[in-house]
């Protein structure tokens, strides 16, 4: 199974900000999801924190561990405005994992690529 890595705004200047950037990457990454690939999603970090203190540098150090063994990057809607998904799209193009700004060039990518032997 191909494993996708959404990125995409997390942060913004207000709580309904952080809500829309949330709500919009989750929705990317249930697209993702909902066409047979595997996916990451680096918006669903906030259910951690009901639990106990969790430093943003940990989950961000989680996500990017994260975004290191995916096969793709998928960029959600406002991506440009983003400090983080710049970092992570550094590191995306370090490690050669191709990324895409829509699902169809991602599914169109998938079908080109060689078929991964099973087990």
């Amino acid at each position: 199974m191909i494993r996708v890595y959404c990125a995409g705004p997390y942060n913004a200047d207000n709580v309904i900000g952080v809500g829309d950037n949330m709500r919009e990457g989750n929705n990317v990454a249930l697209d993702v999801l909902e066409h047979d690939f595997a996916v990451h999603s680096p918006w669903l970090d906030f259910t951690w924190l009901g639990y106990r203190k969790v430093s943003v540098e940990r989950l961000q150090a989680n996500s990017m561990a994260w975004l290191e063994v995916s096969d793709a990057v998928l960029l959600a809607p406002g991506w440009e405005h983003s400090k983080g998904t710049a970092a992570e799209l550094r590191r995306a193009s370090e490690l050669g994992i191709p990324v895409f700004e829509s699902l169809t060039e991602l599914q169109s990518w998938a079908t080109s690529r060689p078929k991964e032997k099973t087990l």
